[in-house]
């Protein structure tokens, strides 16, 4: 069954898609994920082929998941991917999923890193971290409130900032002379296992990549897609690959990595050490102001997941979900379920717990994603495809054996956060089918 286009203008180029890409995937997770990858490869050289693996891994997933947005140019994403392959429950799972887990573990675990920041820098009580990621993340939740447009400009603010900290730290760092020695090659020298260091540190990178699910929903907005996609996400994914390994490198050269492992304070202790005490505030605040940034993304796209379920009578308490202000337009009942949900983990969660959390989530669902490709060629051979995976079955197979990985080595280090995360997923078939049955025709 052909798709078709939903009504969107193609007039999406090469440039503004790439621009995309970038400013999906860059956000806060290269500033504070050095901390747990060097505390699982204590290797320079370990830390930085995780950090090239998982940007490859990334881009073959872009690439993959590419060809069904390309092929199914609808609203909704990938939603309505699965939905197109396996079905509505599947479906509903991955918006229950979103709701419950991926948006607001998300605002949780960088109003969390954003209070350890001013804390940090402000050098106030370690007791005033919770409270002040409390405030970050209300603050922009009442931001969000205002509208749209609101949330919008505060966005396009902080996407030109988050790239200043990136640039100067890359620029001056590379440069600056170290006293550090650097083993480049991928030694590890600690009691656990060579493998076992070497998967933790990959799963550990996989969230500061997060966002790629996302950069094949303007497939159908762009002019070109067969040429403009795979070239928009190739040099996207690779560019911010290279980035992220060239920004660790420095990490790596102007701290010890028993200054680095566990120190969610470590970009701007390197920023400092670098650009002496006041160039490295005004660097972490640039880092603070992209945190922000990140927090106001997720909060923006996540309230409209359990709008529109609401608005289908999908979810518990939908009618007070969907309810939206009629002077700002803006769904102050999914923001208010969304804020809640991530208040909770704020007080019960940190930092790598959450992401762990949200990389093995949404894995489960890109490894579907991945599969309807194989799917979908056999079952619609005729579906109009504007772009189709390069390499295919190889990328495509590269993805699925890299979600695998992903999933087994969460559940084999972090088994009890495997199936917090499966159970909260699953809680969501019983849900379905009530709210079917009591809620829906």
């Amino acid at each position: 069954m052909q798709q078709k286009n939903d009504g969107l203008k193609k007039e999406v180029g090469t440039f503004a898609a790439l621009a995309t890409v970038m400013g999906t995937v860059i956000g806060g997770g290269v500033f504070f994920k050095v901390a747990s990858v060097v505390s699982a490869t204590q290797s320079a050289g370990l830390t930085l082929l995780v950090w090239l693996l998982g940007g490859f891994l990334t881009i073959c997933a872009g690439l993959t998941s590419a060809e069904l947005a390309a092929a199914i140019p609808v609203t909704g994403g990938a939603i309505k991917y699965i939905e197109y392959t396996y079905g509505k429950l599947p479906a509903y799972l991955f918006g229950w999923a979103q709701t419950l887990i991926y948006f607001p573990a998300n605002i949780a675990a960088l109003s969390i890193v954003f209070g350890s920041q001013v804390v940090s820098l402000m050098h106030l009580s370690n007791a005033a971290a919770l409270p002040v990621a409390i405030l970050a993340g209300l603050s922009i939740t009442l931001i969000n409130f205002l509208g749209a447009k609101a949330a919008g400009r505060l966005q396009s603010w902080a996407l030109i900032f988050k790239l200043i900290p990136l640039v100067i730290i890359v620029l001056v760092g590379l440069f600056a002379p170290t006293s550090a020695t650097l083993n480049l090659l991928p030694n590890h020298s600690a009691h656990t296992s060579l493998f076992s260091a070497f998967a933790s540190g990959l799963l550990a990178t996989m969230f500061a990549y997060d966002g790629w699910l996302g950069v094949g929903a303007i497939a159908g907005e762009m002019k070109h897609p067969e040429k403009d996609l795979p070239r928009a996400i190739g040099w996207g994914l690779a560019f911010i690959t290279i980035t992220y390994t060239l920004i660790n490198l420095v990490f790596l050269k102007t701290l010890p990595i028993s200054q680095l492992a566990g120190n969610l304070n470590a970009a701007s202790e390197s920023a400092i050490k670098l650009l002496g005490v006041m160039g490295g505030k005004l660097v972490t605040i640039g880092i603070l102001i992209s945190v922000y940034g990140a927090i106001n993304g997720y909060s923006m796209t996540g309230m409209r997941v359990p709008l529109a379920m609401a608005e289908e009578n999908s979810l518990p308490f939908s009618g007070f979900i969907r309810k939206v202000s009629n002077h700002t337009a803006a769904p102050y009942g999914a923001g208010i379920l969304q804020f809640a949900i991530a208040l909770l983990m704020m007080v019960l969660g940190n930092f790598d717990l959450l992401t762990d959390m949200i990389v093995f989530v949404m894995w489960i669902f890109s490894l579907l994603i991945f599969i309807a490709v194989f799917i979908l060629r056999k079952r619609e051979p005729n579906l109009m495809r504007p772009y189709k995976v390069p390499g295919y079955p190889v990328i495509p197979i590269i993805a699925i054996i890299g979600g695998i990985f992903i999933l087994i080595t969460t559940i084999v280090t972090q088994f009890t956060l495997a199936m917090i995360g499966l159970a909260a997923t699953l809680l969501g078939i019983p849900v379905y089918f009530l709210t079917k049955k009591y809620y829906r025709n």
